[in-house]
This record gives C-alpha cells, structure tokens and sequence, in this order.
C-alpha cells in the first residue's frame, strides 16, 4: 500500500510493503552463518535470525535472507509505530537534534537546557491520572527496581515520622543489617514478570529459567485470578475466583507484618504478559487498589508492557475507570525511554537516593515526543480499538473452527492471545507460521 507521511515534505511519497514474501525458510543460511559467528562471542540461545532493519518498514520485519515478515512480536513489544517510521526518520535528519543524538549527558546532575521542555511535551502530556512528576530511566528493570526503592523509602519514612536517618540507620545499611537496611517486602503476583535485576526478579514468577540459581528475598506472592472463558458464560466462577485472590492478598500482608517483613508495596501488571496474556476484571484491581490503600502498601502499576496503546487506551490502566489508580506507574518498550510517574509523596527526599549515570537519554525523549504526534494526528488508539475488535473476532471464529487445538481466546485492543493445547503443536504453528511470513 501506499501512503503520504503528513511528518514529511507534501511532494515525499513514502511506499510501505503489501504484504509477507518469504524466500527461504527461517532462519535462512546467512542468518545460520551469522549465528555460528555470533556464538564464539556470545551466547546465541535464544537468537531466531538476523536482520536487515534498513529494508524493514512499517509492520513488516525484512531478515538478512531477504524474507519479509509481518512482525506481530515488535522486538518484544517495543515498537511503537512500526519500522522505519518516516516522521521518525525525518527526526533523524534535522540538524537542530544532532547534538541531543550525539551527546548523552548524566541528566540527574548535567541536564541539557530543553530538558524540562521535552519532558513536558513527551511524558508529561500523557500522564497518568493523578500524575505530574515522572522519573525517567533507562530500562523497564530499571524502571521497576528504582520505584520499589522509591516506595521502600516512602514507607521507611512514614515509620520514622520524619526523613532524618539516626546514626544506627547510617551504620548498619553499611553491613546490610537493620534497621539500616530494614525488612519490608513487596507483594507480587505468580505469573507476573517485573524484570531480571534482582529486586525485580524478586517479584517475577513467569518462568523457572529467570530465576534459577540467583537468590532472591522472602517476599509475599499473592494468585493471580485464572479466568474461565468465554467470560459471559463463566460469570460467577470468575467473581469466586477474584475474591479468592483478593483474599490471599490481604492475609498475606498481615501475615509478613507478623513475620516482621510488611509489605511495602503491592506490583502488579493491568495484563500479565510474559506469564500468559492473563487478565482480570476492573473490579479486582479497584479492590486490590482499596486493599493497598486500607493497609498503607503503596500501589505499583507496572506498564512496562502494556502502556503505549495497544489495548486501545494509553495506559491499560484506564480501563479501570479509576480516578487515583496508582501511586507509581512505570513504563518503557514503546515509550522507547523508561522511568516510573509517581505521586508527590513518593518523590525521593534527597538527592543521589533514587539515581544513576544517565537516568534515561534526552534523544528517546525527542523520539517519544514525535511518536505521540503521529499517534494523535492518525488517531491510532481509535485505530487499535477497531482493529483489536477484528483481530478478536478473528481468534474467536478460528477456536470455533478448531476446537481441540485452540481456546481461550482474549484480549483488549490488539493485546490479544489464544491458548494452544500443548508446547510442541504451540511451537510447530509458530514455525509453520513463520515460514510463510509472520
């Protein structure tokens, strides 16, 4: 197809690709020997093939063998507005931001002077509800391991009554022994992914191989609830199954006050992704929102996967329909910079405690700030919301076609997903599908 970028000069006509064009299977022989060179540097495990993101536009992803795919995984998630995007590479080629391309300032003590202009125009102008402080990082598990600081700290000093450390405090974070270093925890959900870093693996529960062979800290892990689907049929056993999760909650805060570890912090994802495209009602998370609230647990939201606007509103969060969702929300993939918004209160009370050298990069700032425009101009979020719906409809009809393979079928916007009946037919239709270009 063919269309005009409205970020480009009128006369610039842009072409974007028809359609899938597979010319080898996958991966093909320059990416197998591309592989075999990579592996006497790195491992090479979980590589699928290479490719050519110079030939890769819009939806479709071009590998080193010249296959062309429609990318339905977005570098797990985290393109925005597909490959290539001409607003993005017009963007590139203005001289006025080359400076902010080439330098990469340490911002939490050196920012450059557009600094609280981008930030504004970027983040700031899709602000969670309640939200007008945002801190940027660099990654989603950097994001998620400074806002369970930032909460850890909120706590602490809503202990204390005040934010002045005494002497042992001082002393004994040192040592890593309290009350320096003090026993709180963070209740996270099975299933839930967080990020691999280690406060954040903490409360990742998707897959034994993250996890395995690096300690971790005795913190709560609450059920997440498992739908039965289709939802209108299943009603009642789905509102059992929330309450019966909103339960374990609330007896596993008391029950680490009790053990002397309280629960500082309640994270959890609007959609569990990595662990299965798993869902729950609004209800559940306006109640879990009161629980954090009735129990003085701060509320972390993670957006990390879900923000961006594939479900059809910016933040999944929204769906809820609250107007004080979260105390921290955080995000990353395709707000291409990561960072945590966060309430006033959560705000760090002295410097250096919430920090590192780059605290994000000023150029995905100036990215991000493009990608908002394309977004509202093209109406994009009315665009998933349409599209999401014939998606649905599209794995609705194909689990009634094939009733012994596929079930389950969900989703909000295009975050959609369907359940396969075991790993290896799962893993064959992936090939099978890969092969003819998706």
């Amino acid at each position: 197809c063919r269309y005009v970028s409205k970020a480009a000069p009128k006369t610039q006509v842009e072409f974007d690709y028809d359609g899938p064009s597979m010319k080898t299977s996958v991966p093909g022989p320059r990416s197998q020997e591309l592989t075999k060179q990579l592996g006497e540097i790195q491992n090479v495990g979980a590589i699928n093939f290479f490719c050519n993101y110079e030939e890769s536009r819009g939806n479709y992803l071009v590998d080193v063998d010249g296959n062309r795919m429609l990318d339905i995984y977005t570098q797990i998630s985290s393109i925005p507005i597909g490959y290539n995007h001409p607003a993005l590479l017009k963007l590139m080629a203005n001289p006025n931001n080359l400076s902010t391309l080439v330098n990469r300032p340490a911002l939490g003590i050196l920012p450059p002077e557009n600094f609280p202009d981008k930030l504004t125009e970027s983040l700031i102008s899709v602000a969670p509800t309640g939200m007008t402080r945002v801190q940027t990082m660099a990654c989603g598990s950097c994001s998620n391991e400074n806002a369970y600081k930032a909460m850890f700290i909120w706590y602490r000093n809503k202990e204390r009554g005040h934010n002045t450390p005494s002497d042992e405090d001082l002393s004994s974070c040192m040592i890593n022994q309290a009350p320096g270093c003090p026993g709180l925890s963070i209740l996270s959900f099975m299933g839930g992914f967080h990020g691999r870093t280690m406060g954040c693996l903490a409360t990742t529960h998707s897959k034994a191989i993250h996890k395995l062979d690096v300690p971790s800290f005795d913190w709560p892990i609450a059920p997440f609830p498992r739908l039965q689907y289709p939802l209108e049929e299943f009603t009642r056993e789905n509102a059992q199954e929330e309450a019966r999760c909103l339960e374990e909650v609330e007896d596993l805060i008391v029950k680490w006050r009790q053990k002397g570890k309280p629960v500082a912090g309640i994270v959890i994802e609007p959609i569990q992704a990595e662990g299965g495209d798993n869902h729950a009602s609004p209800d559940f998370f306006r109640s879990l929102r009161n629980i954090a609230r009735k129990h003085g647990c701060g509320f972390h939201v993670d957006e990390v996967q879900t923000g961006g606007g594939t479900t059809g509103k910016f933040w999944a969060h929204e769906h809820w329909g609250m107007d004080d969702p979260a105390d921290i929300v955080s995000f990353s993939k395709k707000l291409l910079t990561g960072g945590f918004y966060h309430k006033d209160e959560l705000q760090a009370d002295k410097p250096y405690r919430i920090f590192n050298t780059w605290m994000g990069d000023p150029s995905k700032n100036l990215f991000l700030a493009e990608v908002l425009n394309v977004i509202r101009r093209e109406n994009l979020l009315e665009e998933v919301t349409r599209s999401g719906k014939a998606l649905l409809n599209g794995l609705y009809e194909l689990q009634a076609q094939h009733p012994g393979i596929l079930s389950r079928a969900r989703g909000q916007g295009t975050f959609c997903a369907i359940d396969i009946c075991d790993d290896a037919t799962r893993n064959s239709i992936l090939l099978k599908a890969r092969d003819k270009g998706m």
